[in-house]
């Protein structure tokens, strides 16, 4: 598989933030979201071909008990089966993030979910062939429904604006398997001082809707940079 890095560092997102982990960053996405904020690993693939035992080497040599399997995309990459077991028999806790439109039986501690609603889709005059193509491939209801109920799992939503919370009201409304005290909500940006200004309606909504607000901590600790 091409892996565009693996790093040591605190998860910044989700239920297990501040936990000392080991992230391996695949590079390769079936998706375009315009607002990607790891365009080497999607809008530009780069990286090195790794075979499986390599990475597992290189997650040893980092030591921690937790490992994150992101991307791009991880699921796109068979791959991906043999590594997590692997990495199961070495008894790392897995966390695997995922837009949820492919399905692999992995080996996996935490489902991450990212579900790309119409308004990650990069605009058709920039980018018309892959606009078209995103819209397709964002949303696959059985693959959803399959991880909700064969995974632990946490839901992120990526929210730009308020009028995005109605996508995601319509999103959880097709979904009732879907625990709302599993759901967060995650301002888009990569800067600290942009997410910070959307922090505080995301969080009131988050309060009155039963639903989590889900900050990125990694940019408030470290920037928005590689390895991090």
């Amino acid at each position: 598989m091409l892996v565009a890095e693996i790093f040591r560092s605190l998860q910044g997102e989700g239920f297990l933030t501040g936990t000392p982990s080991v992230f391996v960053r695949v590079a390769g996405c079936n998706l375009r979201c315009w607002y990607c904020d790891t365009p080497y690993a999607s809008w530009k693939p780069e990286g090195e071909s790794m075979a499986v035992e390599q990475v597992v080497a290189r997650v040893e040599e980092l030591g921690e008990s937790h490992v994150v399997l992101t991307g791009g995309e991880p699921m796109i990459f068979s791959e991906l089966v043999p590594l997590a077991a692997r990495l199961r028999e070495l008894g790392r806790h897995i966390t695997i993030e995922t837009a949820g439109t492919r399905f692999l039986p992995v080996a996996c501690d935490l489902m991450s979910v990212s579900p790309k609603l119409s308004n990650s889709t990069p605009t058709a005059a920039e980018h018309a062939h892959w606009a078209e193509r995103h819209d397709r491939a964002r949303h696959a209801p059985e693959v959803i429904r399959r991880l909700v109920r064969e995974y632990t799992y946490q839901f992120k939503f990526v929210v730009n604006e308020p009028a995005d919370c109605a996508g995601v009201e319509a999103y959880l409304a097709d979904f009732p398997e879907i625990d709302r005290a599993r759901v967060m909500l995650m301002p888009q940006g990569i800067e600290a001082a942009g997410l910070a200004q959307k922090a505080g309606w995301i969080e009131a909504y988050c309060a009155e809707r039963g639903l989590h607000f889900c900050p990125r901590r990694q940019i408030e600790w470290f920037g928005h940079k590689r390895g991090t």
